[in-house]
């Protein structure tokens, strides 16, 4: 299959203003788009956000690429992903476009997109896409252009579904949540989903101003969240990333669980209740603690490569319902079609309420490897593995844990230029001497 120009692991992301996350460059997406997907019958797609400033350039001139290509556009606003491949599917579009950077800062934006079936895009329709940016941008004639209307009522549409997800026999009631937006896609959504399942909830980061998303807040910046569980005597927090599809939980004692953590309660759980087709997905960055508890659970564990579309296309292949990451994205597929925090969240407070035990009483039932990882920018023209002295490094650090660990290094799939480089075994200052050496030397070697 040909190499791909434009599309990474999470669709096209990088710097505001620096090619091609600039607004020549979406405008001809937006074009391309529209001439691959559409239909012969018609064609809508729907357009969602996170809260990012600019958003609003990115939505528009996709929305006139569209409709240079003679597309409908339905605008959702600013809406978590999940959200967004929710209506996709039950909306009929022909598409969804996500305009979000995830859990990167307001000046990193990104375009990603959903098929007719809530997906991401099979690699064959990016490679399309990118083989239309080539050619020349042909307006359809006028009478044929695509119109844009505004789906007012799309977050009430999400919230009832998310509602859906959680048992109806159950309630939060009597249940005290904290709940970080990262002052992102999720801040309107996620407080109503739990407010409207009877929770006493209180809201972090939920006042976005465009520049504030991610911002010391979050999943990637737990640490507000866990002194205000704390100190409100919480049962438990919910802190979710800037477009709203990863997730992590802090428990009553103020201690965090991942994304490997949350997988596990969820996956017990569904084996419990019987609804847990096949076995799970993890990636590479699992901890072998959740390996090792789930075959003790008798539940297969297999690994992919790091990235939620890698593990969707483990599920759909396997015929399993269940996967995730370490850093929070879970897809069950039982009731979504990718990642979602809220949903997940969801999951997790339902087997509280089912076992009668507290988050903290769950995760240690998980006893997870030390790991440490460091991200180190790295020449993104360069393969780190090719570099023999870096190669050698690795095979020294694997012999020093004695086969009683892991070593990983790889370049991120949302951060250009950043190498991420992981050691896990069993003694935590070892594995922290093991990576910071290794760090230091692809530090040398860049």
């Amino acid at each position: 299959m040909s190499k791909k120009k434009y599309f990474g692991t999470d669709g096209i992301r990088g710097k505001v203003g620096s090619w091609p996350i600039n607004p020549e460059f979406a405008l001809k997406l937006g074009w391309a788009v529209g001439k691959v997907l559409a239909r012969p019958s018609g064609a809508k797609v729907l357009i969602g956000k996170d809260t990012r400033i600019s958003g609003y350039m990115f939505e528009s001139a996709l929305e006139a690429g569209l409709s240079a290509a003679g597309v409908d556009v339905h605008l959702l606003g600013p809406m978590p992903t999940p959200g967004i491949a929710y209506l996709t599917r039950t909306l009929r579009a022909s598409a969804g476009i996500v305009i979000s950077a995830s859990h990167n800062p307001y000046y990193d934006n990104g375009i990603k997109f959903f098929s007719d079936q809530g997906y991401k895009l099979p690699d064959e329709i990016e490679l399309a896409i990118e083989e239309q940016l080539e050619k020349t941008l042909v307006t359809v004639e006028s009478k044929h252009l695509g119109k844009a209307v505004r789906l007012h009522d799309a977050p009430g549409r999400y919230i009832e579904f998310c509602k859906s997800t959680f048992p109806s026999h159950l309630s939060l009631k009597g249940m005290k949540i904290i709940v970080d937006c990262a002052n992102g896609a999720s801040y309107y959504v996620a407080p109503n989903v739990f407010h409207e399942l009877n929770a006493n909830v209180l809201e972090l980061a939920v006042n976005p101003d465009g520049l504030n998303i991610n911002d010391h807040c979050g999943s990637t910046c737990p640490e507000v969240l866990q002194k205000i569980v704390l100190a409100e005597k919480a049962d438990c927090g919910i802190a979710l990333d800037g477009d709203g599809d990863r997730v992590i939980m802090c428990d009553e004692e103020g201690e965090i669980l991942d994304g490997d953590e949350l997988l596990f309660i969820i996956a017990k759980n569904l084996q419990q209740l019987g609804k847990l087709r096949g076995g799970v997905v993890g990636t590479s960055m699992s901890n072998l603690g959740l390996e090792q508890a789930l075959q003790n659970l008798g539940i297969a564990f297999i690994r992919t490569h790091v990235g939620d579309r890698y593990v969707m296309s483990e599920l759909l292949r396997l015929g399993w319902q269940l996967g995730g990451e370490s850093s929070g994205h879970i897809v069950w597929l039982g009731v979504t079609t990718t990642g979602d925090g809220i949903i997940s969240a969801l999951q997790v407070l339902s087997c509280m309420q089912q076992t009668g035990k507290s988050l903290h009483e769950l995760k240690k039932e998980l006893i997870k490897f030390p790991q440490s990882m460091i991200n180190v920018k790295f020449d993104s023209k360069k393969n780190p593995l090719d570099e023999p002295q870096i190669v050698n490094a690795i095979k020294e650090t694997e012999r020093a844990l004695e086969g009683r660990g892991r070593v990983l290094l790889r370049a991120s799939g949302t951060e250009s230029s950043v190498v991420r480089v992981m050691v896990e075994g069993e003694d935590a200052v070892h594995v922290n001497t093991l990576a910071q050496a290794l760090a230091e030397l692809v530090k040398q070697v860049r």
